[in-house]
């Protein structure tokens, strides 16, 4: 079942083109990866340090491998030097799921 994977990040100011660079470099190795869909990035209006990327993937498990893949991890560690806080994720599964 599909899963859109939301991942906020609060970058520094003076950082945001070297923060796009990296984003953009993330989704076009994610493309490489099994399961991958789409993906879209966001900035706040309100808060223009924000950055929400909405990667869509087949399933969790496809997901989970590209995020623990080693390119993945060495993007995440130079997007280390350009953040204000810690990225943040949080993970959906398409549709209504209702537990039975």
């Amino acid at each position: 079942m599909a899963v859109k994977v939301f991942i906020k990040r609060k970058i520094k100011s003076g950082q945001l083109k070297k923060a796009y660079q990296l984003v953009t470099r993330a989704r076009y190795d994610a493309m490489k990866y099994k399961g991958y869909i789409s993906s879209e990035t966001l900035t706040g209006i309100d808060e223009p340090k924000i950055i929400l990327v909405v990667s869509m993937w087949k399933t969790i498990e496809n997901w989970n491998a590209w995020r623990n893949s080693g390119a993945r991890h060495e993007i995440e560690t130079e997007f280390e030097n350009f953040l204000e806080q810690p990225t943040e994720y949080e993970t959906f599964v398409l549709g209504v799921q209702i537990p039975e």
